[in-house]
């Protein structure tokens, strides 16, 4: 039986280091570069004037953390919402830190399942300030029943209600899971035919992961004129799987400072598969820096 207090007590602390090999193997993933003569995506692909993709920060802060040491059966595991936060631009290159603490544990109840959020915050070594902060929720099928609290989820961020400003068409090739899994996570599901028909897919899927940066790809291009810099964080919630080859497009909803926060103009996004009319993203929010994104 889980327990509650030990969960929210987990902390962990891991070394991490990253190339620039690794910041372009991880564009190369996601798609960029797809036409090696758009200069736009060129610096995220090519080492002269480097950029690294904001949501690169998920690659040296993917391995270790307290969230698989809870002891949740992984076989029912899902991926339900990740949230990079930018407090610098990230670097292409570097070596630090990753402090992990449990955020929530919320049961749904017996036989219901459970909510886990989990929070990584990377530092650069010798800078004690944050240079990002990952979330990742997860949903454990199986873990339903031990008693933690009911209530308090953060609530998704409403898409608003009326027609998007823009959308993008984003093609996926057939063999994106193969490329991207390399930038760290390996799971069979993504490349081995036999493991994704055992889970109940007619074929490998295509990584949450590289879903979710293809929607901050979507943005950097309608919003941010490729400038990662401008990207203070980007959030979603996984609603259905693609599958390699096919072609995401992606609904943005532009406006300005949205919540009088002052902290940057609200980019609000979903995406879908066209194709069978199944929507894969929902509740996306981008916060951008440097005024109007129009």
């Amino acid at each position: 039986m889980l327990d509650h207090a030990a969960i929210m007590e987990l902390r962990t602390r891991d070394d991490t280091s990253w190339s620039e090999r690794d910041a372009m193997l991880y564009a190369l993933g996601v798609g960029m570069g797809a036409d090696p003569m758009d200069e736009r995506e060129l610096p995220f692909v090519y080492e002269r004037g480097l950029k690294a993709l904001p949501t690169f920060a998920i690659v040296p802060t993917f391995a270790g953390g307290p969230l698989f040491r809870i002891g949740l059966d992984t076989r029912y595991l899902l991926h339900g919402e990740q949230a990079v936060t930018l407090h610098r631009p990230m670097p292409a290159s570097g070596t630090g830190t990753v402090e992990g603490r449990m955020v929530g544990a919320w049961d749904k109840g017996a036989g219901k399942g459970a909510v886990f959020a989990q929070e990584k915050i990377l530092r650069l070594d010798g800078d004690p300030e944050p240079l990002a902060t990952v979330v990742t929720t997860a949903f454990g099928r199986a873990e339903g029943g031990f008693g933690g609290p009911t209530k308090g989820q953060p609530a998704p961020h409403p898409v608003p209600d009326r027609a998007p400003d823009l959308s993008m068409d984003l093609p996926t090739t057939p063999s994106q899971a193969l490329l991207y899994r390399h930038s760290g996570d390996l799971n069979p599901l993504h490349a081995d035919p036999e493991a994704a028909r055992a889970a109940g897919f007619p074929r490998p899927i295509l990584h949450g992961l590289c879903t979710y940066a293809i929607t901050a790809r979507a943005v950097l291009a309608a919003c941010c004129d490729f400038q990662p810099e401008r990207m203070l964080h980007h959030q979603a919630r996984f609603s259905a799987p693609v599958f390699p080859g096919e072609t995401i497009t992606v609904d943005l909803w532009i406006d300005g400072d949205a919540g009088g926060d002052g902290g940057g103009d609200t980019v609000s996004f979903q995406a879908r598969v066209k194709a069978r009319d199944a929507v894969v993203v929902r509740n996306g929010l981008s916060r951008l820096r440097g005024g109007s994104v129009r």
